[in-house]
């Protein structure tokens, strides 16, 4: 992967003309899910956001691969890994999560999300279906100012002297897992204060970013490696930092991982060893969140709100859409 900042490179036409196309994508799939919203049925929301999601992708003009999908093409039927969708036109590489946060769609909660990452061919790590621990902030800081190497109690510290002040007025967010159990009293430990959620740790980690509005200066924790990978895109076109890990692999998962390229599957990637190139990544809220509100319905229309940031222009849209014909959400 390059080690050149993305936003440093030339801007490509074809992200240019797909920044909007994408939001058709994450819409779709959006809608689709927010229709199941706190009917207990995780696999149906899911379902219905793969559908949608995989019709969208087959009518943009691409010749698209995906490369973080769903799972293998012997497990799932739709957005598997190596599966080519589009029209054809520009060849992009394609990360989805077309339901991020089943569960808090599942039970009406805050912050699940509808989200694409696209990029240039080979501009993105593949991961295997497992674990990553992450450590993430926002932009306006240091390269490496803070790391995986380095103990919470000195990231932590690290930070807030960056910050000006007080590891005390700090707040870290952290999936709400048996597994933190110990990395959050070490948090609290240090002195500063744990939000936790239940689900979603791409919009966890995009909080980073606006810290001022989100009250989040940190995240830190254990989730899945596809997820990182999505959040390291949207971090490049902000600005972020991330670290990512590998996490608790077997043997059979080690040796899937050096199949998709990783030789050391518990090497330190950072951001631009993750994503590089020009990158997109939209997202649209199924359920009203801190960073999105949800799709709302009402009579003879439908309301969608969808970020698209792009690393090449550092540009992030905020897009209200009011859908007049809602019988496109329904083919």
């Amino acid at each position: 992967m390059a080690n050149e900042p993305s936003f440093a490179r030339p801007a490509s036409s074809l992200m240019r003309t797909l920044s909007l196309d994408i939001a058709r994508v994450t819409e779709g799939a959006a809608v689709a899910a927010a229709k199941l919203r706190g009917r207990g049925d995780e696999r149906q929301a899911d379902a219905a956001a793969v559908a949608a999601m995989h019709r969208e992708l087959a009518d943009l003009a691409i010749d698209g691969r995906i490369v973080i999908g769903e799972g293998e093409r012997d497990d799932v039927p739709l957005l598997y890994e190596g599966e080519e969708l589009g029209v054809g036109g520009q060849p992009v590489d394609i990360a989805v999560d077309p339901l991020e946060g089943t569960t808090l769609c599942a039970k009406s909660l805050p912050g699940a999300l509808a989200v694409v990452a696209m990029s240039e061919r080979d501009c993105m790590l593949k991961v295997p279906d497992v674990y990553m621990e992450k450590i993430a902030i926002g932009p306006g800081y240091e390269p490496g100012l803070v790391s995986l190497e380095r103990s919470i109690a000195e990231n932590l510290a690290r930070l807030a002297s960056a910050k000006g002040g007080r590891v005390s007025e700090l707040t870290a967010c952290v999936l709400d897992r048996p597994r933190h159990a110990r990395l959050i009293e070490e948090i609290r430990s240090a002195g500063a204060a744990v939000a936790l959620i239940g689900d979603g740790d791409i919009a966890g980690v995009i909080q980073t970013c606006k810290p001022d509005e989100t009250g989040i200066d940190i995240y830190l924790g254990t989730g899945g490696a596809a997820e990182g990978v999505l959040a390291a895109a949207a971090l490049v076109c902000l600005g972020g930092q991330i670290e990512g890990r590998l996490s608790g692999l077997s043997d059979e998962q080690a040796r899937h991982a050096e199949s998709l390229g990783i030789e050391n599957p518990r090497r330190i990637f950072r951001v631009e060893d993750m994503v590089s190139g020009d990158i997109i990544f939209a997202a649209t809220g199924v359920t009203d969140g801190s960073l999105l509100p949800g799709a709302r319905f009402f009579d003879g229309r439908i309301e969608t709100h969808t970020v698209i940031m792009r690393s090449s222009t550092r540009t992030v849209r905020w897009i209200r859409a009011e859908h007049l014909d809602v019988r496109k959400f329904e083919r």
